[in-house]
């Protein structure tokens, strides 16, 4: 999503291409669409593209037929613009294809010892981490990943989130139940998280991600409304020892402010204690007496503690999953995860394997890390997809490997576009042009329904939930689950002096099921929008959304 950690230059090479082959216009033609040249941009479109907000502001479009490639409207499609989480349409996608939808991840436990007739292992345990993104957290009855409208990943950045109903901990709790049932009573040793699937890498100055996760590598504190004067209730996820909070977050007067502070403000104040015996974050501040918070318009409010040491969190959680298994554990649950005790890796033999966690269908992650943006997953994502393609262990080479199978396999050019990471962080740039290359190759690929079904849906579901300002329209209102887009935010300063803060890029890209019975291919854009507040990003999410469906009901 936005950050506004650094000022940075925009990266802009303002060209623009408004012609198409003779040839794809044919093809179009033969298959019952209109076989004109001109890919101007209707009037419709244009006036809110004009608005007084975006004045000074750059749009980008670009909208194809999927199958022929007929250009329908161009406006700077050759320009390098910020794309921000619309890059995740590449991790995800190259992910799908060497990867594929029905795999499943397995997290194994591994006994290192023996255990006598007590059911005592004199040895350790060691978990090895797969990269499974939710270790069991996120699971509905059906299988499927659980979702909001409002994820708790970006609570902290916009002010509020709703939590999903599973328990976080429902993966470690089943992998301590079969550790019982495989007739171990006590761990005379120790617990070890091996993380060493992939190389850590630091994601945005917060910490370094590594392949084991608990719910997302966050502490959610979750606070009910008090009256005026008096401290909010709350309640946190998960419960552990490794990491407690405390409160003094109060309802002030009518007309204060929302102020809530968390003791952990990257990149300047990590929250650096996990692994010592006490760790707390602490939460303080006001909020206005009878004004409910952002996003959801009611309480609860949800704000987030990032676990900035994942493998020593997760095993602390394994220990106490183990207890309450019944299983007892001699080692300190609360310390550094112990790594030096660790075998070589690749070492552990089917023998020693006394429980797994198998994760949902691959898919199922990816559709995690499209309709809600999650960043963290799709780095991990490049990661996993350079380790199945020939065995990239770092974020640098994962970008290689990508580059080498963009080129091969799609035809993008690596000057088309900008990757520093899985995610689309910083000064992550594209041109129209490539994204359109990837989403008209994609129809071609075995799972490219499973791809399509990974997005966010206009007005139903995912980070577009709430984009539904053209249904105001009865016109438009047809275009509710229709078009299938990948969002994108990011939030800078400018480089003038003094800076100031701007929506670098409000970004949408995917498909549109048209009014005409045609399936589109479309790139939507706009970049440095002076920021007034949370209503900038939201008005620039409704605007992006009516477009797209004007673009439904003019195709």
């Amino acid at each position: 999503m936005m950050s506004f950690r650094s000022a940075i230059k925009p990266l802009m090479e303002p060209t623009l291409t408004r012609c198409m082959a003779l040839a794809s216009a044919v093809l179009l033609a033969s298959c019952g669409g209109s076989d004109h040249t001109d890919t101007t941009v209707p009037d419709t479109i244009m006036q809110v593209m004009k608005k007084p907000a975006y004045s000074g502001a750059t749009w980008t479009m670009q909208v194809v037929d999927l199958d022929s490639g007929h250009v329908i409207y161009d406006l700077d499609s050759g320009s390098q613009v910020f794309i921000a989480s619309v890059r995740k349409l590449f991790s995800t996608a190259n992910a799908l294809d060497v990867i594929g939808a029905q795999h499943r991840l397995v997290t194994p436990v591994y006994k290192q010892g023996t255990v006598d007739a007590n059911g005592t292992l004199t040895g350790n345990l060691v978990l090895v981490a797969s990269g499974d993104l939710t270790m069991g957290g996120r699971a509905n009855p059906d299988g499927t990943i659980a979702l909001t409208a409002f994820d708790h990943n970006e609570a902290n950045s916009v002010g509020n989130a709703q939590l999903t109903t599973p328990d976080p901990l429902a993966g470690y709790n089943a992998l301590a139940a079969q550790v019982a049932a495989s007739g171990i009573k006590t761990v005379n040793g120790d617990v070890v998280i091996d993380d060493r699937l992939f190389d850590a890498f630091d994601f945005r100055d917060e910490f370094n991600v590594t392949p084991i996760l608990v719910n997302d590598d966050l502490v959610d504190v979750a606070f009910s409304a008090s009256a005026q004067g008096a401290l909010l209730p709350f309640v946190y996820r998960p419960q552990s020892a490794a990491f407690t909070v405390q409160s003094t977050l109060t309802t002030g007067a009518p007309t204060s402010d929302f102020a809530v502070v968390l003791n952990q403000a990257f990149p300047d104040e990590p929250l650096d204690c996990i692994g010592q015996a006490t760790c707390v974050g602490e939460v303080s501040g006001t909020v206005p007496a009878g004004v409910p918070p952002a996003l959801t318009g009611a309480y609860p409010l949800v704000q987030t503690f990032r676990i900035t040491d994942p493998s020593t969190y997760a095993r602390t959680v394994l220990i106490e999953a183990l207890a309450r298994a019944g299983v007892t554990v001699t080692a300190a649950p609360v310390k550094a995860n112990p790594v030096a005790s660790l075998p070589p890796q690749g070492s552990y033999s089917s023998a020693q394997r006394i429980a797994q966690l198998t994760a949902a269908p691959y898919a199922q992650d990816l559709r995690f890390v499209n309709k809600v943006s999650y960043n963290i997953g799709a780095d991990i994502t490049l990661m996993q997809y350079g380790l199945a393609k020939n065995g990239s262990r770092t974020m640098a080479t994962a970008l290689t490997t990508e580059q080498g199978e963009l080129s091969s396999t799609f035809g993008i050019s690596p000057d088309q576009y900008h990757f520093i990471d899985g995610s689309g962080g910083g000064d992550t740039t594209a041109n129209a042009k490539a994204v359109i290359t990837l989403l008209r190759a994609m129809r071609l690929k075995p799972d490219y329904a499973t791809y399509v079904d990974t997005l966010p849906v206009l007005g139903v579901d995912g980070s577009l939930t709430t984009v539904t300002g053209f249904e105001a329209d009865p016109t438009l209102a047809g275009a509710k689950g229709r078009v299938y887009a990948k969002t994108g935010t990011y939030g800078g300063l400018s480089n003038t002096t003094p800076p100031v803060p701007l929506l670098k890029s409000q970004a949408l890209a995917g498909y549109i099921d048209a009014k005409s019975g045609r399936r589109l291919a479309f790139f939507l854009t706009v970049n440095n929008v002076p920021f007034v507040g949370l209503e900038t990003i939201l008005d620039a999410f409704q605007d992006e959304g009516e477009i797209a469906a004007q673009i439904w009901k003019l195709q």
